[in-house]
């Protein structure tokens, strides 16, 4: 009896061994091939890399020839010059090249500038020259283009809140300057900036004048005067 239920025993012990080696390698199977989807072996036929090759080639396709007729053309006059005695200079090729038409650039057009009327108001102080070449109204304001040199053989400083701006009834306007340089180098080049007025001011003005001098020193006066900007009707 105590054999009898040994074997047993062994028996049920084998069966539980089989079952779990059995279960674990199902799930390995399993596993293994999740890990493996989606992966592929590579292609080895040497006739799909041949025709991959062609196709990553984007230079095939692109030769130009030269057309028969004009080589021809071209080996004609050549043998035309050599007959006359002239030595060619360039070859059949080139000759082809340069017979082709070539895109003509447009040339750029200079444009002049036109004055204004009573334009430009210029003045004149040691050597130091101021002119008005132009205004415009524009966004609310009065635009003055002011032009500046300095001829003379000293350098000029100024300080532009001493610039007297005044109206043709006498009263005093208030300006912003743009571009005025606070020195001017002497036998430096001409400079160009910009004079605003807001035309809140200048209801019923034709005409205004500027005035200015140079800081510290204020040995010299530039004066314009009689400057028109009364708007076109």
């Amino acid at each position: 009896m105590q054999i009898n239920t040994t074997v047993l025993l062994t028996l049920i012990l084998l069966t539980l061994m089989l079952g779990a080696s059995s279960a674990s390698g199902f799930l390995g199977f399993k596993l293994g091939s999740d890990a493996l989807k989606g992966v592929t072996t590579p292609d080895g036929r040497p006739v799909n890399k041949f025709n991959s090759s062609k196709s990553n080639n984007p230079q095939q396709g692109t030769e130009s020839f030269l057309k028969e007729e004009d080589i021809l053309k071209a080996v004609k006059s050549r043998i035309n010059s050599k007959k006359q005695g002239n030595k060619p200079e360039k070859s059949a090729e080139e000759e082809i090249k340069t017979d082709k038409p070539q895109k003509q650039e447009k040339p750029k057009q200079v444009v002049e500038e036109t004055l204004q009327p009573g334009f430009p108001v210029s003045a004149e102080s040691e050597g130091v020259t101021m002119s008005v070449q132009s205004v415009r109204y524009s966004g609310g304001d009065l635009l003055l283009r002011v032009n500046m040199q300095n001829k003379g053989t000293d350098s000029v400083r100024f300080l532009y809140s001493f610039l007297d701006i005044t109206d043709d009834k006498g009263r005093t306007l208030s300006a912003i300057t743009e571009g005025l340089p606070a020195e001017l180098p002497a036998k430096g080049a001409e400079v160009k900036g910009t004079i605003s007025i807001p035309t809140a001011l200048l209801d019923d003005v034709k005409q205004i004048s500027l005035s200015l001098t140079d800081y510290p020193a204020q040995r010299l006066k530039l004066q314009l005067s009689d400057i028109p900007v009364e708007k076109a009707n």
